[in-house]
């Protein structure tokens, strides 16, 4: 960070001026568990650096509470479609209300994560080779066929992952083609189209970056290693099957490389405040994008708060900070 943006996310938001945030979590999608846990912490931290921050859900009383009494500024915290798709952040907009994160237009973008790899591949960043396809294909042209055209284009392992959402839900490693068709048929399950990509041995990090106010930073790199070897859901939220190494133990100028592949991704995508990219760093030290997030998970063991701290910060204070820039700036 900055020293200016270092200087805000050290000094408790109660200290510059007292804030009233509503923090959003739940939704009606398969990550509503996560997100309730995300925005539990965040009000947690939020009261612990002095500001009045209410946990609320994205339902039908939301809008005429927000109208009747008005905060200084949102906090996102729902993952998922509701929360990273920018419908919701669309509708904020529509009644003025400012909210901390990346605008709607940015937010539809990201959430495609083909979309997003071909932006980021333009911008210049390495990511692994894929395909894309809603399941109107294989119904019409034959499973057996496209996916024998699939593995000899890309080869094997594969990741098969739905071509939105979160949480690692529904990823799943492939090793063997006669697995392939019960891994898509699981992936349709989390949306209608599911994207396949080249698997990449390597380090897995998690890159957060946070703007305060001069710009995007780069938070020190998490490393994550499953003790499976792919961190799918059942990894992610399950104590004791992943650890996390905070800052990554990878060499400097990797990290450093990791860290302007975070900040190539978040700007090429056009977004604000927050964020968290999905790398795997390979075997000749090339870092690979896979995704971005843009509503990062805030749990306990998730892994911007591991950064916010690998940094040196307090994640109400960071969080704070956000907010305090977003206030009375509706988009």
């Amino acid at each position: 960070m900055t020293e200016s943006a270092a200087a805000a996310a050290a000094t408790p938001a109660a200290d510059r001026h007292p804030l009233r945030t509503v923090v959003l979590a739940g939704g009606l999608t398969f990550e509503r568990e996560v997100s309730l846990s995300s925005g539990s912490q965040v009000v947690e931290a939020l009261t612990r650096a002095g500001i009045d921050a209410e946990l609320h859900d994205a339902d039908a009383e939301l809008l005429p509470g927000l109208s009747a009494a008005p905060v200084d500024a949102v906090f996102i915290a729902l993952h998922g479609a509701t929360g990273e798709d920018g419908a919701l952040r669309a509708v904020l907009d529509l009644a003025g209300v400012p909210y901390v994160g990346s605008p709607a237009a940015a937010c539809r973008l990201a959430w495609d994560k083909p979309a997003a790899k071909s932006v980021v591949r333009s911008a210049g960043v390495a990511t692994p080779d894929w395909v894309a396809l809603p399941h109107s294909t294989f119904r019409e042209l034959g499973a057996g066929a496209v996916l024998d055209l699939i593995v000899a284009r890309l080869g094997l392992p594969l990741m098969v992952k739905p071509a939105s959402g979160g949480s690692s839900l529904g990823v799943q490693k492939i090793s063997r083609v006669e697995d392939l068709p019960a891994a898509m048929v699981s992936c349709f399950a989390y949306g209608d189209t599911v994207m396949v990509e080249r698997f990449v041995e390597g380090v897995e990090l998690a890159l957060s970056v946070v703007d305060l106010g001069d710009g995007p930073v780069a938070l020190p790199a998490v490393e994550i290693a499953p003790e499976s070897g792919v961190f799918d859901y059942t990894s992610r939220y399950t104590p004791g099957l992943t650890e996390y190494h905070a800052p990554a133990r990878v060499p400097e100028e990797v990290a450093e490389r990791a860290a302007a592949v975070a900040l190539r991704a978040h700007e090429s995508l056009g977004l604000a405040d927050l964020s968290r990219t999905d790398a795997i760093v390979g075997p000749d030290g090339e870092v690979h994008f896979l995704e971005v997030n843009v509503s990062p998970g805030l749990t306990e063991t998730s892994m911007f708060p591991m950064a916010v701290e690998a940094a040196g910060h307090r994640l109400g204070d960071v969080l704070g900070a956000l907010l305090s820039r977003r206030a009375g700036t509706a988009r």
